[in-house]
């Protein structure tokens, strides 16, 4: 698998993860947000290992500590941050809610330069634009009851940048499949002792509802076991400030569902001309890195990037 192919399987996860907005307001609001990380994370995790058992097990077995250590760290961020993300949501609507997520493309070079980490001046170009897109969409429709709201997304956003940049690292070294159902798993099960803090009833205090087993069984599918699988695997030939930006085009498929979907199915996103352009320049910032136009990427992007098997 070359940077290409990566790139072009970090899009279709990210295709994948866009229908988060849409399923969140599909799951009535009285469901506690570690419930639902909870559930789908173990579903994610159980219908990958009943798939790859044998390949997770010997994968497991070869390195047990480093594999383990690294997904149980992983695991505390992601539940951590899908549950900031969850509770944060409730104050926008889908085009908002989308804009705000990709925030992480801004707060990811800044984790970057921290530790050190080199950018190259195309992919800054590409964090720039994004960046243009989420301010100029996002900022006009701002309200003050909403800066709570802003202020979860934005610590999710910054667990969720220094997340993805463990996960790359990891990615190059242990098996793809292995990892993303560990990390699933551990993350189901912190998701759980939240879940028993919130409401001890667990699964005796949910309302009898179709849309939230509906909801459970496309997130755990398709966002959980297809697209975390799909996303390990591409990691392995792309940084971490690569893979962000990529991530950023979640937010214009998440308006796109918002446009075009019926009312009964989620809250109708109206589309003025300034999340228009917002889009345009994410969308833009996106296929500049997707594609790499300019061919310069330095060096250190291929160090240790090992082929699929």
């Amino acid at each position: 698998m070359n940077r290409l192919q990566a790139n072009l399987c970090l899009l279709c996860v990210t295709l994948c993860w866009s229908m988060e907005a849409v399923l969140y307001k599909c799951i009535p609001a009285e469901v506690p947000a570690f419930a639902t990380s909870c559930v789908t994370s173990c579903v994610g995790a159980a219908l990958l290992l009943v798939a790859f058992y044998r390949r997770i097990w010997e994968a497991c077995r070869a390195n047990t500590f480093r594999l383990f250590s690294g997904c149980l760290t992983l695991a505390v961020i992601s539940a951590v941050y899908n549950t900031l993300y969850l509770i944060g949501m409730k104050s926008f609507d889908v085009a908002s809610g989308a804009f705000t997520f990709c925030m992480t493309v801004v707060i990811l070079p800044v984790v970057l330069l921290t530790i050190h980490r080199r950018i190259s001046p195309e992919t800054w170009v590409s964090v720039l634009l994004v960046f243009l897109g989420i301010l100029l969409a996002l900022g006009p429709s701002l309200k003050g009851e909403q800066l709570p709201g802003l202020g979860l997304m934005g610590v999710g956003c910054l667990l969720r940048a220094v997340g993805i940049v463990i996960l790359v690292g990891m990615a190059k070294r242990h098996d793809p499949l292995a990892l993303a159902t560990l990390l699933e798993l551990f993350a189901g099960v912190f998701s759980l002792f939240g879940w028993l803090w919130q409401d001890p009833r667990l699964f005796w205090g949910l309302p009898g509802s179709r849309s939230l087993i509906a909801s459970w069984a496309i997130y755990s599918y398709f966002i959980v076991a297809i697209a975390q699988a799909l996303n390990v695997f591409a990691m392995k030939r792309v940084t971490a400030a690569n893979a962000t930006i990529v991530y950023s085009m979640e937010l214009v498929f998440a308006i796109a569902w918002g446009a075009l979907l019926p009312a009964a199915v989620v809250d109708r996103v109206q589309v003025t001309p300034t999340i228009l352009l917002g889009m345009v320049l994410v969308f833009t910032g996106s296929v500049a890195e997707i594609f790499d136009f300019r061919k310069r990427r330095s060096q250190h992007e291929g160090t240790g990037m090992e082929e699929i098997e």
